[in-house]
């Protein structure tokens, strides 16, 4: 979800123009909140964008150690202004043994149900469906999984003066099973949550500090995706930061996994991202009802 903005006060006006401007419907905004689309942890609002992330992680195999690269994308358009479709997919590379091809295909909608713009709070439900047997015989399963989820999103803005600096402070979470059609094959329970703290929101909401560009635009921030299956927790904690702006964002994150079931070296997750409901707000951006 990121632009080039000028240095200096002329930075600063800008993006408070470009970030507290945009209708509450677009992006994942509550208030004076804006939820940047995290990387592993999805945020809890819904609009027209599109995702792109690397990654590479070291995690157990049947023949020891494997090292996975992971290109995926995602896109998502706008039903209605609460609505949104969202088409997912991968392209993998693996060792040990070596298999390069795409993953399963998926397909997801997403339901924007509450916000409350002075308590900077905001919640969704949605349904993500891998669709077994789309994709290379090497890398994908033959089975499908079905991932209903729920999503929250709380800013700290409503905290007092006396914690006026940890009103940059923001928490989200997802939770949710992950049901296969496979014979024999296992479910899960996924779920996770991120920390973050805005220096945009530092800057427009709490105080000017002049910070100079790219940190006037930083998020940094703390993600922690798990899984829960057969009695065993896997995830990982993935300190990083986000780049925004109104038109998109860039982030990079490590990956450290929480045990060895979960990986044996740290990893990395980049991403760009993109908010076509700013880039193109009459075409491409543009609700289809």
């Amino acid at each position: 979800m990121r632009t080039t903005l000028k240095r200096g006060a002329a930075a600063l006006c800008a993006l408070a123009s470009c970030l507290l401007s945009i209708d509450a419907s677009a992006h994942a905004i509550a208030g004076d909140r804006v939820f940047p689309s995290t990387m592993a942890v999805d945020d809890p609002g819904v609009g027209d964008e599109a995702n792109f992330e690397y990654g590479h992680q070291r995690v157990p195999g049947d023949n020891g150690d494997q090292s996975i690269n992971t290109f995926s994308f995602e896109y998502d358009k706008l039903i209605t202004s609460r609505l949104a479709l969202s088409v997912n997919g991968a392209y993998v590379m693996q060792n040990n043994p070596t298999a390069n091809g795409f993953d399963n295909f998926g397909v997801g909608l997403k339901y924007l149900l509450y916000v409350n713009a002075p308590h900077e709070f905001m919640t969704s439900v949605g349904v993500n469906a891998e669709l077994g047997g789309t994709g290379s015989h090497a890398i994908a399963n033959s089975f499908s999984a079905f991932s209903p989820k729920i999503f929250v999103g709380k800013g700290m803005g409503d905290l007092p003066d006396s914690l006026a600096y940890l009103r940059p402070v923001a928490i989200t979470a997802e939770a949710g099973p992950s049901l296969t059609t496979g014979a024999g094959q296992p479910n899960s329970f996924d779920y996770g949550f991120t920390v973050q703290y805005s220096l945009p929101y530092l800057q427009q909401q709490v105080h000017d500090f002049g910070l100079p560009q790219p940190l006037s635009n930083l998020v940094p921030i703390v993600e922690i995706p798990l899984s829960r299956s057969q009695g065993q927790t896997t995830g990982t904690i993935n300190p990083g930061f986000i780049w925004i702006n109104r038109y998109g964002q860039f982030g990079v994150e490590a990956q450290i996994p929480i045990n060895s079931a979960s990986g044996s070296r740290v990893g990395i997750l980049v991403q760009a991202h993109l908010f076509f409901d700013d880039i193109a707000p009459k075409t491409l951006g543009k609700p289809l009802f």
